[in-house]
Formats: structure tokens, sequence, C-alpha cells
């Protein structure tokens, strides 16, 4: 059944792509921003199997509330048996990603291209 995307927020559009949801974020990724995204989230990650792609290619800023709903859907994927996909190519955040260990689970790509053609398994299960 396809899903309709969501509408435009400030903060994140909802869209779907191969098989899986993205979240594309922008902007400032901040705690404020935080709590208009967690609902798109917990909705994009509560189906079993669910396939997501969260796209920070247009971030300006990222701190640890960003960092926050990362880990929050890469857990809630996991336990639900589904995937999660990044993309990633703002310097800053991808040495806030590298430091904190979570480069690692979560390989981030350069492009959504590059995300969708993952195969799959490839998601941070590790």
């Amino acid at each position: 059944m396809p899903q309709d995307p969501a509408p435009f927020t400030r903060h994140v559009r909802v869209h779907r792509d191969r098989g899986c949801t993205v979240l594309a974020l922008r902007g400032e990724i901040d705690i404020a921003a935080a709590q208009e995204i967690i609902p798109y989230l917990d909705r994009a990650t509560d189906r079993p199997g669910a396939r997501v792609v969260i796209d920070l290619s247009g971030v300006d800023f990222f701190d640890c509330s960003g960092l926050r709903l990362l880990y929050r859907a890469r857990g809630r994927l996991l336990e639900r048996g589904g995937e999660l996909r990044l993309v990633c190519t703002h310097p800053l955040t991808l040495r806030v990603l590298k430091v904190t260990g979570l480069a690692r689970l979560l390989p981030p790509q350069p492009t959504l291209q590059a995300a969708l053609a993952q195969p799959r398994a490839a998601s941070g299960s590790g």
C-alpha cells in the first residue's frame, strides 16, 4: 500500500523511495527540532521490518539531540527487525558521528542514491 508523503515541516520531510521510508532532515537539528521530528521518526520506525533512511544532507547544525534521534531510530528498528541507513556529508556532523562511534554502527553514505542502493542488512545491526 503506497504511503502518502508527509507534509513538509520546518525540519523534516518524509517520503517513500525503493521500499524505504526516507526522513530528510534539514536546518539546525537541536532540541527544538528533535521534538518536531520525533513523531515522524517513531511512525517510520514502528513497523516490523521497516527500512528507513535518515538523510542529513540538508542539515546545517547537528548536536547531541540529533545523535539521540539516530540512536532512537536505530534501537527501535533493531527491536523490530528493521534497517536504518544514513546519508551524511557535512564535515562537522561526520566528525561527531565518528567521535561518538555511531559512524561505525551506521556507516554514512554520501548520497541518498548510495544509501538506497545498499544491500539489505547493511543497516547498523552490528
